[in-house]
């Protein structure tokens, strides 16, 4: 079992923006997680790879890193190699757990995706230009921008003709999912024996992202705001967890959430090199990876480019 120092565990996380310690839903739910299990690290922000599954990331000590694309997670590598508590010990077996596991993962977060990908397609004020690609080159942020919406509405059967029925129907399931979590919370103050647990992490970073990075126009922000109980919920855990709000400023905060320990800035497009010890293969290959990201993603606007101009071309050639 890897030893654990809090001097030397780093989460690396997406940025802080929207008065969060990181913008990044996912970044966010595994940020709250730690916290929750009261294990001790210092953050640091990777500012590059805005498309990388491997981030959000812990580094152990100088001999072990747990990745969020590992075949278990990384919260689960961090229980079994680390010792991090379970905070889903003896819950797992309540009724309700895979039900609302189930609303979480699938009709909550897909309504939260839809929005902040699709919701702002057709301009640049969509929330995710600033948690993922505000420190990337224009071009770069609109291929990316462009592949993931276009991700998303593959992943959803999206269509120019189904469009308005899809999203109405991805709405509809948000909304239901709200009320049958409004009503399962009631006035407690976590999701289950009223003790904090893994679907809380995931639940409150979902709330957080929809209450701060949405627009107020948001609907998703709108029927999130209709049941009081959720927004309390959401105040309650900010306020234990992230502490009071910092006060504007012209640059970003990244020693506000410094509650265990400092904030770092990692702005490199590749992790940082750890001496005395030799790199795994999946380091190994993010590394390798940083080499050619800068290359691969032109190539990807220059082929975005060609096509769009293809396609402009037939509009043309079509009118005439």
């Amino acid at each position: 079992m890897a030893e654990v120092n809090g001097n030397n565990n780093v989460l690396v996380v997406r940025k802080p923006c929207f008065d969060l310690p990181t913008g990044c839903p996912q970044c966010l739910s595994s940020y709250i997680y730690l916290r929750f299990a009261q294990f001790p690290f210092n953050l640091d922000f990777h500012l590059n790879y805005p498309d990388s599954d491997q981030i959000p990331y812990l580094e152990v000590g100088e001999d072990y890193v747990a990745y969020n694309n590992d075949k278990e997670g990384m919260i689960k590598c961090l229980k079994r190699d680390v010792g991090l508590a379970d905070l889903d010990s003896g819950l797992l077996s309540i009724p309700d757990w895979i039900s609302v596991k189930a609303m979480l993962t699938t009709w909550v977060a897909d309504a939260l995706s839809y929005e902040l990908w699709v919701g702002f397609e057709e301009g640049s004020s969509s929330p995710v230009h600033t948690i993922y690609y505000s420190d990337l080159p224009w071009p770069i942020r609109k291929v990316l921008f462009w592949k993931k919406a276009h991700w998303i509405k593959q992943k959803h059967g999206i269509t120019n003709e189904n469009a308005v029925l899809k999203k109405e129907e991805i709405y509809r399931r948000a909304n239901s999912a709200y009320e049958a979590l409004s009503k399962h919370l009631g006035q407690q103050n976590y999701l289950f024996e009223n003790r904090p647990s893994s679907l809380d992490a995931i639940f409150l970073a979902h709330g957080l992202v929809v209450l701060q990075a949405l627009p107020e126009s948001s609907v998703l922000r709108a029927k999130f705001s209709e049941h009081a109980n959720l927004v309390r919920y959401v105040e309650h855990c900010k306020t234990e967890l992230l502490g009071a709000a910092p006060p504007p400023s012209s640059g970003p905060q990244v020693h506000t959430y410094a509650s265990s320990s400092a904030s770092r800035s990692r702005s490199s497009s590749k992790p940082k090199s750890k001496p005395k010890r030799e790199k795994t293969q999946e380091e190994k290959t993010f590394k390798r990876r940083s080499k050619y990201f800068v290359i691969a993603q032109m190539v990807a606007v220059v082929v975005f480019i060609t096509l769009m101009t293809e396609v402009e071309l037939e509009v043309d050639d079509g009118d005439a």
